[in-house]
């Protein structure tokens, strides 16, 4: 209440509008920094690729023109028109022109009826099929492509990032490794990620990249790669249904993460061999996982199911056909992220369901903790909490509660007369009749032998004593139904209410624990009070 009364006085406040305060709010101080957009080295210049987009047939109309060059994945990218040429590197949002958010771009404006050529030109890329794509047309058009590329890439590693987070959270609820494993996968394909895209370097550098990009994105190809493979056979845990190929799938990792951590070490131009090497493994490793992943799903595996949805995508991505077409070509990195991040919520997905049979699995422990195995109600570890649970509720609401200590009386000559099977058998029966004169299972449970604790809460002295003795007569008349001859069996219950002078649930029980003794010294059969309630005859 308090909360809406401040949020309902705040909006008030902002009805009104400031009062006495400026009409506006300025930020930024002036600056004197030049434009990103940078010449180039002409050291550089002489290391790249370098083609030209030729001008119209009858020459450009004079319009300004965007060209955005984009899929680069290191090195300087230039882009020139007669004397004005300028570079810029995707890692680095700062040497860019800030209208280009995913690409480098320039936007000029060519002489109307000029032939003169456009120049563009790129560092070699490490995989052939990994190649620049360029566009050129309207400002506005090509603008708005670059932009929709940004939200695509950004999008992805958002939600990579929230998925880390909640397996984090996970793993703090459920204590499993597998929810680090989880997050450790979501982290490094999101620093892939953003080395792909050039997020690394938006709005400003916050990876060490420097020009050291070829290298970055051969060790967190490769890392990444082991932690797919990870994902796909551990955390579905489809490898562990064939040990030769869990054991294959281990040394596959053990080998791509090696190869990440060898790449920062070897010259670029080994770089190329190293990740044909992750990428071959890579294939390999997921057409094995893929394969028991069908073979799996015969037998109704709903963990073979989410094998096969995770790494399916990567097959066809894999396929010549579909890898070097010309929309792949264009929007590689926008589709790699798209299947990185499919890989993600799948992987969430068997998460999620590891995370509900961890809780089904803690419940299940939990009852079996609390649960006497022989009557199927609460033991006594579990009934001293419930006796707690019901103290509590009774002093701080003052309504009355009472309990009752049931002992079946002689219970160790029915064991040596009819056997211990015989025994089982009346405990049982007395249990179930417990549970049916009281109608709540919560309320009785078994002390242990054959003592039990009945909760009786919001009576007591006479009601109470009542509904004991309700108890003990339901139990006298038991043994016929057990067709057991000369079985006969009763129980002596001690009572006990609730006082103001009871400090804890112990001192409840032991006056009842005490009050069942002296049923049993008193002839048994019978329900006697802690000190205010006499004797009931046993009828």
């Amino acid at each position: 209440m308090l909360l809406l009364v401040l949020a309902l006085a705040a909006c008030a406040v902002s009805a009104d509008g400031p009062a006495g305060g400026p009409a506006y709010v300025l930020g930024g101080t002036p600056t004197d920094e030049t434009t990103p957009m940078r010449s180039c080295d002409p050291a550089v210049l002489a290391t790249l690729e370098q083609i030209e987009i030729p001008a119209p047939v009858e020459g450009w109309s004079g319009t300004p023109q965007a060209v955005s060059v984009f899929n680069v994945f290191a090195g300087e990218v230039m882009i020139g028109l007669g004397d004005r040429v300028v570079c810029g590197r995707m890692h680095d949002a700062r040497t860019r022109d800030p209208r280009f958010r995913a690409s480098v771009g320039l936007v000029v404006v060519p002489e109307a009826g000029s032939r003169e050529p456009v120049r563009v030109g790129w560092r070699t890329p490490l995989k052939a099929h990994w190649i620049p794509g360029i566009r050129i047309g309207a400002p506005s058009a090509i603008q708005q492509e670059d932009t929709l590329r940004l939200v695509v890439r950004t999008s992805c590693l958002a939600i990579a990032l929230a998925l880390a987070f909640s397996a984090l959270m996970g793993f703090v609820g459920a204590r499993d490794r597998t929810f680090l494993g989880h997050v450790g996968m979501c982290v490094t394909l999101l620093l892939w990620q953003a080395t792909l895209g050039g997020l690394s370097g938006f709005p400003q550098p916050w990876l060490p990249i420097g020009e050291q990009e070829s290298h970055w994105q051969v060790a967190l190809a490769a890392l990444s790669f082991a932690a797919i493979a990870y994902g796909i056979s551990a955390q579905t845990g489809i490898a562990g249904q064939r040990p030769r190929l869990r054991r294959a799938t281990r040394w596959a990792i053990r080998v791509l993460i090696a190869l990440g951590l060898l790449a920062p070490l070897v010259p670029v131009s080994a770089l190329t061999a190293l990740w044909w090497i992750a990428d071959r493994i890579f294939l390999l490793t997921v057409i094995g996982l893929s394969l028991l992943a069908c073979l799996s799903i015969r037998r109704s595996d709903r963990r073979a199911v989410a094998a096969l949805a995770a790494s399916l995508p990567f097959l066809l991505l894999a396929v010549p056909i579909i890898n070097s077409s010309p929309t792949v070509a264009a929007y590689r990195i926008e589709i790699v992220q798209l299947v990185l991040t499919w890989f993600l919520v799948v992987m969430a997905y068997t998460l999620t369901t590891r995370y509900g049979q961890l809780r089904a699995q803690r419940d299940a422990m939990r009852q079996l903790a609390d649960t006497d195995p022989l009557t199927g109600l609460p033991n006594r570890r579990a009934g001293l909490v419930r006796l707690d649970e019901a103290f509590a509720v009774a002093r701080r609401h003052g309504i009355p509660l009472s309990v009752g200590f049931v002992d079946v009386d002689l219970f160790k000559r029915i064991n040596d007369v009819h056997g211990h099977d015989v025994g089982d058998r009346v405990l049982i029966t007395v249990a179930d009749a417990l549970v049916a004169v009281t109608r709540n299972a919560d309320e009785v449970m078994r002390m242990g032998g054959e003592e039990f604790l009945v909760l009786l809460p919001g009576l007591a002295g006479a009601a109470a004593h009542a509904r004991l003795e309700t108890i003990r007569r339901r139990i006298g008349e038991l043994a016929p139904m057990l067709d057991v001859p000369g079985l006969h069996f009763t129980a002596s219950i001690g009572l006990a209410s609730l006082t103001a002078a009871d400090e804890s649930p112990a001192a409840l029980l032991r006056r009842a624990d005490d009050a069942m003794y002296r049923a049993k010294h008193a002839g048994r059969d019978q329900v006697v009070g802690d000190g205010s309630w006499p004797a009931a005859s046993s009828g």
